[in-house]
């Protein structure tokens, strides 16, 4: 808790506000006659799963709202000045200077064709602030202020040359650019692992602090709410459903929709797991290598990266793997060399007593369906052209099986995830993030894969659709004995699915074993670092 003054003035204060959506969706508003005020000093936590209003709450106020949303009704005063009666060139002037916003995914918010700098003195010159050399010596101040390493030089890097934690801490630095009186934070840890997520959690408290700023925090992550919030509103399907402050909110919840979110938030598992029965070696890893080299051009210097460094592990039918650690661990580089989409260094990878390693693609290709990968994005690993019916029958078909027993089975692997047969018809945009991951899983069963590896496929989703995901795989796993490899940066969800834990940090296996054994009692002090990590432990 930040422990700020709660009884100061509202500098912010919205009344009665109903947002409505376009004709012809499952109900009439984004928004529905909401009220509520953030104080002076305040962190404010917004909690509610996708399509509860949060975000559309914030880009209201912000004045952003998409041209398919309408205001009805209501005020937003600031100051005491209703934002949505000044005219759009005062509200632009408000925009950054008083009222700024850090939105949930730094990658595409930033400008790919522009650097650090640049992108930030865009901002500066949009308010008229100082001469080049004062925007010169703000850009480097602002860097350093939300810690990235050498502000000097990072400024002139490119997005994509930056982690996701660098990136959202660009962000941070453009949202405090102009010293705003709120800063609106999105999601903004939600994609993050735990040490850089509790890093950018203890960044804003220690920057709300020292600005005296309030801050308006969205988030569907309680553990967050218990860290940083003095209040909090509940919403659900754009209805306000419960407010009041965090301690009385998460202690003592009065609604239902309340009781359910914190019920269904991922703690992590006390004592020993019930010992799976000893079944067959499916998968057998040994010291695999993987390094990249970067900057390959005549003048600049070329990058190692070490990705992988003797990873070994043994995987067994129906048995899960849990693979944890930070960004740049090497995770997902496991991930994409166990399914042969990158070469590997060194090393061997048996499966029935074939190093897959070793055969090429055309060797691999009649043992690909066998295993499979659900990624964590799965709207960019959807085609948006194809409906969900051609996604899931064209792997199957294209590997000699008969078009109209795989359309049948199709229907038959929806129904098991929990998706209506309509679902074949439509597309990948017409459907929640929790719906598209199910149809991800529903594309790596119609394979009947004997592997299932699952690269971070819960880690944006709503705790409540997170749950069902995790309940849906460990169904599928008991029925069809499937070995799954779960890459995942939540270590609660680890400790309560997987039968053994690998640690990972650059590359190098750190720590292996069981759940109960590695978070309760940690033998590296990287792993006790990352579970001191996990917000809301206490």
């Amino acid at each position: 808790m930040t422990g700020n003054d709660k009884s100061g003035q509202a500098i912010l204060s919205v009344r009665n506000l109903s947002v409505r959506l376009p004709k012809g969706l499952d109900r009439r508003y984004a928004v529905h006659d909401i009220s509520f005020e953030l104080k002076a000093g305040e962190i404010l936590c917004i909690i509610g799963e996708s399509g509860s209003g949060k975000s559309v709450t914030a880009n209201t106020i912000m004045g952003l709202l998409p041209s398919t949303m309408t205001i009805e009704s209501g005020s937003i005063a600031f100051r005491g000045v209703d934002l949505l009666k000044v005219p759009e060139s005062q509200r632009r002037l408000l925009r950054g200077k008083s009222v700024s916003i850090i939105f949930q995914d730094p990658l595409s918010s930033l400008n790919p064709l522009m650097t650090i700098r640049d992108q930030i003195e865009e901002v500066l010159v949009a308010h008229d602030f100082g001469d080049r050399e004062r925007r010169a010596a703000k850009i480097v101040e602002l860097l350093g202020e939300v810690g990235l390493p050498d502000p000097a030089v990072i400024q002139h890097q490119y997005p994509f040359r930056l982690s996701g934690g660098q990136r959202q801490r660009v962000m941070i630095a453009m949202a405090l650019a102009l010293d705003p009186d709120v800063l609106i934070a999105d999601e903004p840890t939600t994609a993050l692992d735990v040490t850089t997520q509790a890093q950018i959690l203890d960044l804003i408290r220690r920057i709300q602090r020292r600005k005296g700023m309030s801050v308006m925090f969205i988030t569907h992550d309680f553990g967050v709410v218990s860290e940083i919030a003095d209040s909090v509103i509940v919403m659900e399907k754009g209805d306000l459903v419960e407010q009041g402050g965090a301690k009385d909110v998460l202690l003592n919840p009065r609604h239902p929709y309340t009781k359910r979110l914190i019920a269904a938030v991922p703690h992590m598992r006390k004592g020993d797991r019930t010992a799976a029965p000893e079944t067959d070696v499916v998968l057998e890893v040994a010291d695999l290598r993987k390094t990249y080299r970067l900057g390959s051009g005549t003048f600049s210097h070329k990058r190692i990266v070490v990705a992988l460094q003797d990873v070994s592990f043994t995987l067994r039918r129906g048995q899960t793997l849990g693979v944890v650690g930070e960004s740049g661990s090497g995770k997902s580089s496991l991930g994409r060399v166990l399914m042969k989409l990158t070469t590997l260094d060194s090393g061997s990878i048996l499966f029935e007593n074939r190093d897959i390693a070793a055969l090429s693609e055309k060797e691999f290709r009649p043992l690909r369906p066998r295993i499979q990968m659900v990624f964590q994005d799965p709207f960019a690993s959807l085609n948006p052209r194809h409906t969900i019916g051609m996604s899931l029958t064209a792997g199957p078909v294209a590997h000699g099986r008969n078009a109209r027993e795989v359309r049948a089975r199709a229907y038959e692997t929806l129904e098991l995830v929990g998706l209506d047969p309509g679902a074949m018809e439509r597309f990948p945009h017409e459907f929640s993030g929790g719906q598209r991951q199910r149809v991800g899983i529903a594309r790596a069963l119609m394979m009947d894969p004997e592997i299932l590896i699952a690269d971070e496929a819960v880690s944006a989703l709503d705790v409540s659709i997170q749950a069902q995901i995790l309940e849906l795989l460990q169904r599928v796993q008991r029925e069809r004995n499937l070995a799954i490899i779960f890459i995942t940066h939540d270590l609660r969800v680890a400790s309560q699915i997987c039968d053994d834990i690998l640690v990972m940090h650059r590359g190098v296996v750190v720590e292996s074993g069981a759940p109960n054994v590695i978070f309760g009692t940690p033998q590296q002090g990287y792993t006790r670092n990352l579970v001191a990590a996990i917000p809301g432990t206490h």
